[in-house]
């Protein structure tokens, strides 16, 4: 915004929401490359907390067609906006889902929840839905069938290192 004050440079600004899918990096610390990670591999999984806490998860065909048309959008509009899946989905429901599409025999290991973890994580996606006419489309299920299928082929052929 400094940028676009000092320089009248035209900007756009996202604030995206927990994207995943194919191409992610097996050590990038994120929950849905974790738990598929460690779920195809059969090894224990951890979760903080209860797992009640919710997320919301974007599969990346959907946060790449908000970019585009973010950055095709009109020229005095710069944001910020944001961009993700507003469907909440609680991490154990998303870690049984992935071990119930894996067919894992991982177990869960619960941990203290860190002090610092938000217990809900929604974007409000209304103004993306007003000024680009998007709202994420793939379903949570459908991004984690295509996200397991693209790890599971990885790691058999030996070319993602744990």
């Amino acid at each position: 915004f400094d940028y676009r004050r000092q320089w009248g440079l035209t900007i756009k600004v996202a604030r995206i929401f927990n994207t995943y899918g194919p191409r992610m990096y097996v050590n990038d610390g994120r929950v849905v490359s974790n738990f598929i990670v460690q779920a195809l591999r059969n090894k224990p999984i951890t979760i903080y907390g209860d797992g009640s806490q919710t997320r919301s998860f974007c599969y990346v065909d959907d946060m790449i067609d908000a970019f585009v048309l973010l950055m095709g959008s009109k020229d005095d509009f710069a944001g910020p906006l944001n961009l993700g899946n507003p469907q909440e989905t609680t991490i154990l429901e998303l870690v049984e889902r992935i071990i119930e599409l894996t067919e894992s025999k991982s177990e869960l290991h619960f941990q203290p929840l860190p002090e610092d973890d938000p217990r809900r994580r929604r974007p409000d996606t209304a103004l993306a839905k007003e000024v680009l006419g998007w709202k994420a489309r793939i379903r949570l299920g459908e991004g984690l069938r295509r996200t397991i299928q693209y790890f599971d082929t990885y790691l058999k052929d030996g070319q993602l290192e744990i």
